[in-house]
């Protein structure tokens, strides 16, 4: 199963953002495992690297940055990601460029906490206690 992590569900483990640091902790164990192939968008990279540096250091959000980077892989982004982003349903721009960025890289679905912005969305997406259920029934 390949899922794209929304930016949400990182911040909420690396910032530990109550009640959502569990479920998103957990799920992030199952990539480290291999039981799920984790993919961040690469704008998540810079995002959290911005706003972990406001809150804990520069090399604090570095070092995060290189653990996420040994568990998870990335989507592809270029010029025709942002393309296709502009004319997509989505109305986020932002939400919209990580599901293409996903969907060109034929990623199974997105998890995230924001869902109703990906109403428009070809890619199936979870919230995070739908996938947790989901993944308790395939151990």
């Amino acid at each position: 199963m390949k899922i794209l992590f929304d930016t949400n569900i990182i911040l909420d483990v690396l910032l530990l953002r109550k009640p959502y640091c569990g479920t998103a902790a957990y799920l992030l164990s199952r990539v480290e495992r291999g039981d799920i192939e984790g993919y961040l968008c690469p704008t998540t990279i810079t995002t959290i690297g911005y706003l972990i540096s406001k809150v804990k250091g520069a090399g604090e959000a570095r070092r995060l940055i290189q653990n996420l980077l040994n568990i998870f892989e990335l989507t592809e982004l270029d010029k025709s990601v942002f393309k296709s982003a502009c004319s997509h349903k989505i109305i986020d721009f932002e939400d919209a460029v990580l599901h293409e960025s996903a969907r060109l890289d034929h990623v199974d679905g997105i998890v995230t906490r924001n869902g109703k912005v990906f109403r428009n969305a070809s890619l199936k997406i979870y919230d995070p206690d739908e996938l947790l259920a989901i993944l308790k029934t395939l151990t």
